[in-house]
């Protein structure tokens, strides 16, 4: 550009047909200038590289030494910290520009663990001022759903609660005016609960629940329920720990209890596995007979104690295996009738009301 600014300013005083010359002799000039610059590179380039010398056989090879990160000693994260994440908040108006001067915004995002991605769903933001209200509990200011989320909050104290299924976490931050980012660690995982019978038959379909609880204990003796009503094929996120599970099938006494740990950013597949049948009870004149109506009923244990009551002609239950006592009553007169539940036999069980067969049963039992 120097070169053509000079050449106009020359040729504005001298002859036209000499400035011509000047500009082809110059351009003649750099042309050739430009040819001997670029050979002297070509045979620069062409210029072969000294070799390195062979190495010396007879002396030990070494390796550069390579550090080696062990994940045991890698120092934790902390479950609060910054992001790296460029975060400039929108402001849509006029007015929401001047209020937003007063103001505070903060970005908000969460992981599962400090090496998984960041959670785009399932997230729910809830913002309380550290103050209390009349009522003696935290005021909730704002909250939010999905994924990441934004505030804009006045200057002040704040507690940020993160949930993610039952896993949460709460964190404390301080506001100004300034515009911040915050990466949440929920250090949690899962649980997907299956039921099956000792034989390999899912329950899936049957009338099977798993209620999750805390390891502690109460001052009464009580574990903290987490989650309760928990289906098969259900996935329950928590936070890293170990955790009471308790499965019902039925509503009686086939019950299991096993304690489960989850791992961070892991899902534990869990399958308890019950010892119970599905037993149904009718009172009949004779075997094979119909059953008969308005009977009352009582299922006892070895030792005497009821582990179930109930009114009908066909009273259905899930029981755990063993021995029971089947007490009928109807019309005034009580029957009694000794069972055993197998694991996965569901069957109907009847207790006889005609003399002969209790006879012949008590001559067999001798």
């Amino acid at each position: 550009m120097g070169m053509v600014n000079t050449l106009s300013d020359v040729s504005g005083w001298m002859p036209a047909r000499f400035s011509v010359r000047v500009a082809v002799l110059l351009a003649v000039c750099l042309g050739l200038s430009m040819s001997v610059s670029g050979l002297a590179n070509a045979q620069t380039a062409e210029t072969p590289p000294v070799p390195e010398a062979k190495p010396d056989l007879s002396q030990p090879q070494t390796s550069p030494a390579r550090s080696i990160e062990n994940l045991l000693d890698r120092e934790p994260e902390p479950l609060f910290s910054d992001t790296l994440v460029p975060y400039a908040p929108a402001f849509s108006s006029e007015a929401g520009v001047s209020e937003g001067l007063n103001k505070g915004a903060i970005y908000l995002m969460a992981k599962l663990t400090r090496d998984s991605k960041p959670l785009y769903d399932g997230l729910i933001w809830r913002i309380y001022s550290e103050t209390t209200n009349a009522d003696g509990r935290l005021q909730l200011v704002a909250t939010s759903e999905g994924g990441d989320a934004e505030f804009r909050l006045n200057p002040g104290t704040y507690l940020i609660h993160t949930a993610y299924g039952y896993a949460q976490a709460t964190n404390r931050i301080v506001i100004g005016k300034e515009v911040m980012s915050k990466m949440v660690t929920l250090n949690a995982g899962g649980i997907k609960f299956d039921a099956s019978l000792q034989d390999g038959d899912s329950l899936g379909s049957e009338p099977v629940s798993f209620d999750v609880y805390g390891m502690e204990f109460d001052e009464r003796g009580e574990r903290d329920l987490i989650a309760s009503n928990v289906k098969p094929g259900s996935i329950v996120r928590l936070n890293a720990d170990t955790y009471h599970v308790v499965s019902r099938y039925g509503d009686v006494n086939a019950v299991i209890r096993a304690d489960i740990q989850v791992l961070p950013g892991k899902l534990t597949e869990a399958t308890i596995f019950h010892k119970a049948a599905d037993i149904t009870l009718k009172l009949v004149n004779e075997r094979g007979g119909e059953a008969i109506a308005n009977t009352t009923w009582s299922v006892l244990s070895p030792g005497g104690d009821v582990v179930v009551e109930a009114t009908g002609a066909f009273p259905d239950f899930v029981l755990a295996a063993g021995e029971y006592e089947a007490v009928a009553r109807n019309n005034g007169r009580t029957y009694l009738h000794t069972f055993e539940v197998t694991p996965g036999e569901d069957r109907e069980v009847e207790v006889v009301t005609s003399i002969s067969e209790l006879l012949s049963r008590q001559t067999s039992q001798n």
